[in-house]
């Protein structure tokens, strides 16, 4: 008799929900609790506006010197996002998965991380994630920003300053995030259709994942992606607003698909990182396409709160959908 297969290493507390800003009753108090512990003190949503400050006042171009396309400041907003890229996905690949410092504590899926299979590039999951994040997802990106600071410093894009209007600087990095909730689970469903679905596919080679496989995708699903940096041709922006938006869609893609829940650091988690939300969509493809800070996956009925009830509607809404096809 052969034991069955243990289906997952580490599972939080469930059922999962959602941002209590969109609950009822309300919950005034929960939902400033939720926000503030993603934004402020030690949090990735912080540490990337952090980032993107730096990134713009010293490794960036400014915004007269990108009125005209030239090779060198170009290069530098590719070098810049590929060296971000590398200084976030390396030291969690390490910690995690390498070194395995902190072993299995936090860990959703129980197969080790990578693999190797004639799925991947080379064989090798590692390198097949490598080479689509860096080749592919860092060049998409870079372009999309060169696309916006070339706009912006012709006029084809609308800009603002700080001294312009302070109270609008400060809001649109709040409003990024929830602008993403909503862009991302509707290209999400468009990629998981008949039509798309053959380029998320090499996304979906991860069903156990690490930091690299948040950016690994096809060419055509990093275009998706990252296009939705083209909100900046609508709402008046920042170039630091820009650097943020792709940082957030990048980099906190590294960060939710390290495998683990969080950083666990002298016995106690330190940094929360990835949404067991996520993962079960890695495990099980059509359930749980969007984020927990806006609820479109409970509204379209394609919601897992991580419990055998949850498990059990997904089946028959797969079922369902089987026979009507």
């Amino acid at each position: 008799m052969t034991t069955p297969r243990q289906e997952w290493n580490h599972v939080p507390e469930t059922p999962i929900v959602t941002s209590p800003l969109w609950q009822w009753p309300p919950k005034p108090l929960a939902a400033l609790k939720w926000y503030a512990d993603s934004w402020f003190w030690f949090t990735i949503n912080g540490a990337i506006v952090a980032l993107s400050v730096i990134a713009y006042l010293w490794f960036s171009p400014r915004l007269d010197q990108t009125a005209t396309l030239s090779l060198g400041w170009i290069m530098g907003v590719w070098i810049r996002n590929f060296v971000l890229v590398c200084a976030v996905a390396t030291p969690l690949h390490l910690w995690f998965h390498k070194f395995a410092v902190q072993g299995q504590d936090m860990k959703y899926d129980p197969r080790p991380f990578p693999r190797k299979g004639r799925m991947f590039t080379l064989s090798d999951q590692l390198k097949d994630n490598m080479i689509w994040t860096l080749g592919s997802g860092v060049t998409i990106w870079s372009a999309f920003e060169v696309l916006i600071w070339w706009s912006m410093a012709n006029g084809w894009a609308p800009t603002i300053t700080w001294a312009s209007n302070p109270i609008w600087f400060i809001a649109v990095f709040f409003l990024i995030p929830v602008w993403e909730s909503f862009y991302f689970y509707w290209i999400h469903r468009l990629l998981h259709t008949d039509l798309f679905y053959r380029f998320h596919a090499l996304h979906h080679r991860n069903t156990d994942i690490g930091p690299w496989s948040g950016l690994s995708m096809h060419p055509v699903e990093h275009g998706f992606y990252f296009g939705t940096a083209l909100i900046h041709f609508v709402l008046p922006t920042h170039p630091v607003h820009l650097i943020f938006h792709l940082a957030f869609y990048g980099l906190l893609a590294i960060t939710t698909h390290t495998g683990f829940e969080g950083l666990i650091f002298r016995n106690k988690k330190r940094l929360h990182l990835g949404n067991f939300h996520h993962q079960i969509h890695h495990r099980y493809f059509e359930v749980n396409y969007g984020n927990l800070d806006v609820p479109w996956d409970k509204l379209f009925g394609s919601f897992h709160d991580g419990t055998e009830k949850g498990k059990a509607m997904m089946k028959e809404r797969l079922k369902t959908r089987t026979r009507r096809t």
